[in-house]
């Protein structure tokens, strides 16, 4: 390998002829080898998007050469239509704050922009500190692109997904309105109520989760950028963030707004906790969901089979033909490591301290990683589960029949105690209470007809 020497502030550094990125990040390469992670792409389109708005906010407000912001714009343009992504190498596990990812996009934008203005890589002649990072600060810069990020993951990818969901889940609560099962509490038996109720509240319980997300969202709108290094927007003129986020804005269709408190945006990531709990929040009653589909569908013989899951493969390589409920397993796996997530996200805000949180990058990761596998997997739940799920309509209405609290509709014609007597001769001789409640002729037919009518019961 061939390679140019590059330098930064503290001295030289050999960085690959290849490569876009300069001195900083080649430190930053060689010193932190730990692992296989990296921000992810939609992070590192928010850090684009953002250094594309500064420049054209610089050019704006003459403090920077039309023709050099003409050509970072350029550079970026290039990479928000998914070119040099693999030029971006930081690890996840990085120098605090983001300093280093925040250098690789200013070294691979400046670099870029050298060559569509017709110069030589690493020749400085538009510099990622002077020109790239005008009136910036990785400690603003890198909580704005979080906040961009999440957004845009959020009100693109995400909230559609959770959608759909939501529609399949309305739509099997229809489906299955009329077929009348046994409830359960505690896991025992309890009054009837309809299957397309069940669902109806898986359904409502999606609704929720939506809601909140959106609401916790809109903390993300508020950016930090032109607050610079603590908050007092040292080395940015007049009106340059505004200027900087309606340019974030034209490309996002977001509506961010400048932080109303700068050292507060600067100092603290509540915004991006409050999203991260509201994810969590969704994954609790994704897990509920699922947790209900793998009860519901187990037997077929010794369990409830009371819903027929859609099949997609075999379940096991020693006992031939069984099936199981494979998404409803796999939604979770997500679900458990969407909390897994929540945790980091949550325990790296209060990490904290004076001017600055600098456990940005794993905040950006983990929450970004929260988005991700909420979304595709809401879609592959939807697809291959929720929109495919039939019932056993024989069995629910066989337990229906069946349940023995079925005596609770009789409280109001014999009593609490008595009912409850009814119940423990029922179970005691193998009887449904119905028998036991004509064979002790504590009601007349016609009455205990009326009462235990089953659909009315729910």
């Amino acid at each position: 390998m061939k390679y140019r020497l590059d330098h930064d502030s503290i001295g030289e550094v050999k960085v690959p002829n290849e490569a876009y990125w300069g001195a900083q990040t080649q430190r930053a390469a060689e010193n932190f080898q730990i692992s296989s992670l990296k921000l992810q792409p939609a992070f590192i389109r928010a850090q684009v998007i953002l250094k594309r708005a500064c420049a054209k906010a610089n050019v704006d407000l003459k403090q920077l050469d039309s023709k050099i912001g003409k050509a970072i714009v350029a550079a970026c343009d290039e990479i928000l239509n998914g070119k040099l992504l693999d030029q971006f190498i930081v690890d996840l596990y990085q120098a605090g704050a983001g300093t280093s990812q925040n250098m690789n996009a200013n070294e691979v934008i400046a670099n870029r922009a050298i060559e569509i203005l017709g110069g030589k890589r690493g020749d400085n002649s538009i510099h990622p500190n002077d020109h790239v990072n005008r009136g910036q600060s990785t400690n603003d810069t890198i909580p704005t692109a979080i906040h961009i990020a999440a957004l845009e993951e959020i009100t693109n990818k995400l909230i559609p997904a959770i959608k759909e969901l939501h529609k399949a889940l309305k739509a099997k609560a229809r489906e299955f309105d009329s077929i009348v099962k046994s409830g359960r509490t505690h896991l025992q038996d309890a009054v009837p109520m309809r299957l397309g109720q069940e669902f109806g509240a898986y359904a409502r319980m999606i609704e929720l989760g939506i809601e909140r997300i959106e609401q916790s969202a809109e903390g993300l709108r508020e950016l930090a950028l032109g607050g610079n290094a603590v908050g007092t927007g040292i080395n940015t003129p007049k009106g340059y963030k505004e200027l900087a986020i309606k340019y974030i804005n034209e490309v996002t269709q977001l509506d961010f707004r400048p932080a109303k408190d700068l050292f507060e945006a600067i100092q603290n990531r509540d915004a991006v906790v409050h999203v991260s709990g509201a994810l969590r929040t969704l994954a609790t009653s994704l897990t509920k969901i699922a947790d209900d589909f793998r009860l519901l569908v187990s037997g077929p013989k010794t369990g409830f089979d009371e819903l027929k899951l859609p099949v997609m493969q075999p379940g096991s390589s020693i006992m031939p033909g069984k099936v199981n409920p494979v998404m409803a397993e796999m939604m979770n796996m997500i679900c458990i490591s969407v909390m897994a997530c929540d945790y980091a996200v949550s325990r790296a805000g209060q990490s904290g301290q004076l001017e600055l949180n600098v456990m940005m990058p794993v905040m950006a990761y983990y929450l970004l990683h929260e988005i991700e596998i909420l979304t595709t997997g809401a879609t592959t739940f939807t697809e291959k589960c929720v929109q495919g799920i039939e019932a056993n309509e024989e069995i629910c209405q066989k337990y229906a029949e069946s349940t023995p609290q079925v005596v609770t509709a009789l409280t109001l014609f014999i009593g609490y105690e008595k009912a409850a007597e009814v119940l423990k001769e029922a179970l005691a001789n193998n009887m449904t209470i119905r028998e036991m409640v004509l064979m002790r002729k504590l009601l007349s037919e016609e009455k205990l007809d009326e009462a235990l009518d089953l659909r009315k019961l729910t």
